[in-house]
């Protein structure tokens, strides 16, 4: 229940019958939904004390719980009003009011008592609600409840030191608050004041003594101390005048004793400072859902005619929250599983540390919602479901490793598949060339990423499956190749036969054009020699002419000279 959230009124949780006790399912969907630690108050005394009327005022209202003025017992069973802790928002209290004791139209007084132990065993604070004085008679009724041999048992024993001595059980059971209603006595011990606490510790002081009637005396007070070790006493006076009590619900503050106010006031404020958490033998905090189990346990108990047991209410309580606590530890573990885990891991040892770092967490998260896991049987159960679980991981790893690799296989060596059938590798040398592509196409393979813990397996098991075609293959790359040697061969020797024959054939043309090139290169010096000679004979003739012209020449000036000469010779003869 969330903390700004309560009930608009109080509700009947258990209803009274027929003196039969049935649980109102109403009730209990609002106890299931608190979440919070409850701080539950319950009220018990004689019916017309005004219990309903203190409710109210922890309620803070003014109406709420019946608050009735005839002589008729106005609540009946058990009602219960949720609301939150007015002072402590991590709190919820729950109220409880019964109904009166002693009211005479019951014809089976036991229904008082079950009444009375039910809302003991439910609260956290008793609330003991009783008229003028504190008397024997009142000791006696709470300790008819509070006897740890009938109905209060934490144990089977019917050792009472044994039990009262349990740390643990005491520390379970309520505080007791004690008010005494229309209180009209003086408050004093041997002439001296003493407080309402000091009213309550006397009258449950042992006296002295061994005989029989000082135990008897004493029984009933031992056994209270021990199980209230926190113990208060509130005295309240008369509210106002008697004849304004039938209306008191109705009356303000200033139309009643300034006394009972302020004493209201107080027996409020301790209840909310004091506020303890309903909790059980171990420590352990009740919330809304632990309060509900608790209560269908005793009264399936006390309808069964047995003893509510506080033993036998905390074993049901432990079986059915370390249930859900086994089941809230597996939906984590499958939680966080289902976001860690990437189907399929590389190693097994990579999917066992996910899984024990996720075991740990689950493991975890039941010992935080787990309580009284006697003998550790629930967590043992955790474990085997955890153990399990892995076992399931392991094989689906096995599998989607298998799926993984069948996927990767088809996918890489699909195409070698449908080159072989296409014949591409039956041919001389196609062995050589499919064992290369396998080695390729196993390379393509061993690089792709999460093939988990079956990839060599997965592959292995592929080339065994091809080994037939691969033997086929090379089988055929034998055969052809053996024929394509004999061809080969044969080739050679045609090749070889024809070689030679261009051999033959270049060798002759060769000496044809040696021939040729001899003839021309014969025909080529004597036309060389014809040009050579035709030449010197030009030159001789050229020389020739050359020296007869230089003899005419050399005539010539000759004959100048001469010519000169005589001129000369005539020229002094004619002078």
């Amino acid at each position: 229940m969330a903390s700004e959230i309560h009930m608009p009124g109080p509700m009947c949780l258990i209803e009274n019958i027929n003196e039969q006790l049935m649980i109102n399912q109403e009730a209990l969907k609002i106890l299931s939904a608190i979440t919070q630690p409850v701080v539950v108050v319950a009220i018990v005394g004689l019916y017309r004390t005004g219990k309903s009327y203190l409710m109210n005022k922890l309620a803070g209202k003014k109406h709420g719980f019946s608050v009735g003025s005839t002589v008729q017992s106005h609540t009946k069973g058990i009602w219960m009003w949720c609301m939150p802790h007015p002072e402590k928002s991590n709190l919820t209290l729950v109220l409880l009011d019964t109904e009166g004791l002693g009211d005479v139209e019951k014809v089976d007084k036991k229904n008082d008592t079950q009444v009375f132990a039910l809302a003991m065993l439910l609260s956290s604070i008793f609330v003991y609600n009783t008229m003028n004085k504190i008397d024997q008679e009142a000791i006696d009724l709470l300790h008819k409840v509070t006897e740890l041999t009938n109905l209060l048992r934490e144990r089977s024993s019917s050792d009472l030191d044994e039990v009262a001595d349990s740390a643990d059980f005491v520390s379970s059971f309520p505080d007791l608050v004690w008010t005494l209603r229309d209180f009209f006595l003086e408050l004093e011990i041997d002439e001296q004041v003493i407080t309402a606490d000091e009213y309550l510790e006397n009258s449950l002081r042992p006296k002295q003594g061994t005989d029989q009637t000082v135990q008897n005396f004493n029984l009933p007070r031992l056994c209270i101390q021990k199980f209230f070790p926190m113990k208060k006493c509130f005295i309240f006076e008369l509210p106002s005048h008697q004849k304004k009590l039938a209306q008191l619900e109705t009356l303000r503050d200033d139309e009643l004793d300034p006394e009972f106010v302020q004493q209201v006031a107080e027996f409020c404020s301790y209840i909310f400072s004091h506020s303890k958490i309903k909790a059980l033998p171990g420590d352990i905090k009740v919330n809304g859902p632990r309060l509900e189990s608790l209560m269908l346990t005793y009264v399936n108990a006390i309808n069964s005619g047995d003893l509510p047991c506080m033993e036998n209410a905390v074993l049901a309580l432990a079986q059915i929250e370390n249930s859900a606590a086994v089941q809230k530890a597996i939906a984590h573990y499958d939680q966080q599983m289902g976001q860690k885990v990437q189907l399929p891991t590389e190693t097994l040892q990579e999917l066992l540390d996910l899984h024990r770092a996720t075991e740990r967490e689950a493991i975890e998260v039941f010992m935080k919602s787990s309580f009284k896991d006697v003998d550790q049987k629930f967590q043992k159960d955790l474990v085997t479901q955890l153990e399990a679980k892995q076992e399931d991981f392991c094989k689906q790893n096995l599998q989607a490793s298998w799926d993984r690799c069948s996927a990767l296989l088809q996918g890489i060596f699909g195409p070698l598949e449908e080159e072989v059938n296409q014949g591409i590798y039956s041919k001389p040398g196609g062995y050589r060339l499919y064992i290369q592509k396998m080695e390729r196409l196993k390379k393509n393979y061993y690089q792709e990423p999460r093939k988990g813990i079956q990839a060599e397996e997965t592959l292995q098991k592929y080339l065994m499956s091809k080994e037939s075609v691969s033997d086929a293959i090379l089988q055929t790359d034998l055969i052809l190749t053996a024929k394509e040697k004999e061809l080969e061969e044969a080739r050679m020797k045609a090749e070889a036969a024809q070689a030679e024959a261009q051999k033959l054939e270049e060798i002759r043309r060769q000496n044809q054009l040696m021939m040729e090139q001899r003839e021309r290169l014969h025909q080529e010096q004597v036309r060389q020699m014809e040009r050579d000679r035709a030449n010197w004979l030009a030159e001789q003739q050229r020389a020739q002419e050359r020296k007869i012209q230089e003899e005419a020449k050399r005539l010539e000036e000759r004959l100048k000279a001469e010519n000169r000469r005589l001129q000369k010779t005539l020229r002094r003869l004619f002078r």
